[in-house]
């Protein structure tokens, strides 16, 4: 399907709190921080902040933490996290974090969870488990073996994957559900399908999906080619087991590929999308259209906090005009 006919999906973020080279992850937050009022700016559905532990790269390592910063640093957009990593977790002390942001933050909140971080045997009993407790199921708390808060405001429970198992799972439980295209695309029409059957087996009233997708644009081009080959490196060298912040423009410009680098970057340009504001609107326009989504959320990785909060600026502009008629 045509870019120029499909319907423009809605925009949002997932943040990852890059760090890059000659960066520090206090720059990177506060980057982040920075982004989501830029974000809800620009009209932006919603802002959800990624968890990662022991990754030079990555600065998000409490994403509910900095959830609750940009909570009280925006004032309309919905906030939460893509995701906290359950396994990791009691139940109950998810549940019981995002009843106090709820509460605090009324119908702004989401609660993302992500099966990975830990052992995943347990983890359908353990989003069961944050349900009940949420009081968004009703069943005996006792029976998950938590003792149970019911709390008056809830937030909006979604289940994040890149795979069939989550879709499942979310179509299940009625949650709303977000696919990792950025991690792996393959799967993602199938992933979302069985979702929004599932979804109507067990007459639940979903949200559709959204799709999370990796996106960089630059004013042209050349610029924005020259952003998506830092990201590429940087992939490449993660795939191999060199863990780094994210390389500049420049530095990736210089950078000589061997071949295993090589092999790894062209695996991953499947799964981002650069290019003008133009070019990276069509392009999302049609993945929306190809998967069924009216939502995509969008993970923008650079080195300098400037020209992602560029990235996201521009891509504003392609979807909605100008973004001083936005901002008005």
């Amino acid at each position: 399907m045509s870019g120029a006919t499909a319907p423009a999906p809605r925009l949002s973020v997932l943040d990852q709190s890059p760090v890059g080279a000659g960066f520090s992850p206090a720059d990177s937050l506060r980057a982040s921080v920075e982004l989501a009022q830029a974000a809800e700016e620009l009209g932006h559905v919603r802002y959800w902040t990624a968890e990662h532990h022991g990754s030079p790269g990555f600065a998000g390592c409490a994403p509910e933490i900095l959830a609750a910063i940009l909570l009280g640093h925006t004032r309309r957009m919905r906030v939460g996290t893509g995701g906290v990593l359950l396994p990791r977790y009691s139940p109950a002390k998810v549940a019981e974090v995002f009843s106090v942001l709820a509460s605090v933050f009324p119908d702004r909140v989401d609660l993302g969870l992500g099966r990975s971080g830990g052992p995943a045997h347990d983890y359908p009993q353990r989003v069961r488990a944050v349900r009940v407790l949420l009081g968004l199921d009703s069943a005996d708390p006792l029976a998950a073996g938590e003792t149970g808060l019911v709390p008056p405001v809830r937030p909006q429970m979604w289940l994040l994957g890149a795979g069939a198992s989550s879709a499942l799972l979310a179509g299940e439980l009625g949650t709303g559900y977000a696919f990792a295209h950025f991690l792996v695309p393959g799967p993602a029409r199938e992933a979302l399908a069985s979702y929004r059957a599932t979804l109507v087996e067990h007459g639940r009233a979903g949200r559709g999906g959204v799709l999370a997708v990796r996106v960089v644009t630059a004013e042209s081009e050349e610029q924005a080619e020259a952003l998506a080959q830092s990201v590429l490196l940087w992939r490449a060298r993660k795939d191999l087991g060199e863990d780094l912040p994210l390389p500049s423009a420049e530095d990736a410009r210089k950078h000589r590929w061997d071949s295993l680098e090589a092999e790894r970057a062209d695996v991953r340009r499947r799964s981002l999308v650069w290019g003008t504001p133009e070019q990276v609107r069509e392009r999302l326009t049609d993945l929306a259209a190809e998967h069924g989504v009216d939502e995509i959320m969008v993970n923008t990785l650079t080195c300098a906090p400037e020209d992602r909060l560029r990235s996201h600026e521009l891509l504003a502009e392609a979807f909605a005009g100008d973004v001083r008629a936005v901002r008005a």
